[in-house]
């Protein structure tokens, strides 16, 4: 029996790139359905992420002329992996498996068949993973080849050169339910499910059209947040720090107590200066990182929800209070 497939496409700001996407993404799921890999109940769920242009439009639209289609609207932006995770629980209700993937077309959709037949084999998680980083810059290359580098050697286990184009079944999408902090940090989470998984190399392409949504201070952020959602390292490096400095001063005051015993001591302004600043600065850093944890516990005593849904064309029934917007807006979506 051929399983039922979901593709969940978290979007924001996508007009430029959303019809495409639409479009190449419903003749894959066509030709899939006829070579009787997946079921034709299969749908492309598209999770608008707050978007300020036509984003929600296009996938309303598109929705009302293709079956295989349909959307979630949240009430605003939350982020791109907790709109991802308003995809993916919306998805496994009704879903054998979901694949995950990005709006811009940059991740190979043919290679989507290759998760299927892995997952007939019986794997739960089936990552996709980039063979090179050709298109992207030397910089971006360095620094993300950094980040695992770094993510490894604090006891992370990430996927090299994965981000989150991946598919999950029905089973390991229940269990990633049970993970509620706030801070969600899904290329760790993932594999830490354990399940049977399997890796399946690709070529990742240039973006066809609009630009990316994680410039450097979002790359930076997000690489910072995974970090210190994961390991506690960076404050025991503090502490470290902190007990180095502390022994060192030691020596330092038997040192000028020896001078002043000799008479040799002499009125040293720049080491006196640069001693200051020197500690100043490593205390500033230790209580901004603690600060840090401290406000990711703060987070998570609050319990808030990841995500706030909107309009849901996906699950059926629809709540009773968007009946109203929802045949409001399918008049106007037919009149313009």
């Amino acid at each position: 029996m051929e399983p039922v497939l979901t593709i969940v496409v978290p979007c924001f700001n996508e007009e430029d790139v959303l019809p495409e996407t639409i479009h190449q993404l419903d003749l894959f799921v066509k030709e899939l359905i006829s070579e009787q890999l997946v079921s034709n109940k299969t749908k492309i769920l598209f999770v608008d992420d707050g978007s300020k242009d036509r984003t929600w439009e296009i996938i309303y639209k598109a929705g009302l002329r293709n079956e295989h289609v349909r959307g979630i609207k949240l009430s605003r932006n939350v982020g791109h992996q907790n709109a991802l995770l308003a995809g993916l629980f919306a998805a496994k209700v009704s879903s054998d498996c979901v694949v995950s993937i990005d709006a811009d077309l940059q991740d190979d959709v043919q290679v989507i068949r290759e998760f299927i037949q892995k997952f007939n084999e019986g794997n739960e998680i089936v990552y996709g993973v980039r063979k090179r980083r050709d298109t992207d810059t030397i910089f971006k290359r360095s620094t993300a080849q950094g980040f695992y580098k770094v993510m490894k050697k604090l006891g992370v286990d990430l996927v090299y050169n994965h981000a989150d184009f991946r598919l999950m079944s029905k089973r390991a999408l229940m269990e990633l339910e049970e993970f509620k902090e706030v801070n969600l940090f899904l290329r760790g989470i993932v594999p830490l499910l354990g399940f049977r998984s399997d890796i399946v190399y690709y070529d990742r392409k240039e973006r066809q059209a609009g630009e990316t949504k994680y410039p450097l201070k979002k790359m930076l952020a997000f690489a910072f947040d995974g970090i210190t959602s994961f390991s506690v390292s960076p404050i025991r490096f503090v502490l470290m720090i902190g007990f180095v400095s502390f022994f060192l001063s030691l020596l330092f005051g038997v040192y000028f107590l020896m001078l002043k015993t000799l008479g040799e001591t002499q009125t040293g302004w720049t080491s006196l200066i640069t001693s200051i600043w020197l500690i100043g600065g490593l205390q500033l850093i230790a209580i901004g990182l603690i600060g840090e944890y401290v406000g990711k516990i703060y987070k998570e005593s609050k319990q808030r929800p990841k995500f706030i849904v909107d309009i849901d064309t996906f699950s059926m029934p629809i709540p009773r209070r968007h009946l109203i917007r929802k045949n409001e807006e399918e008049e106007f979506y037919k009149t313009n």
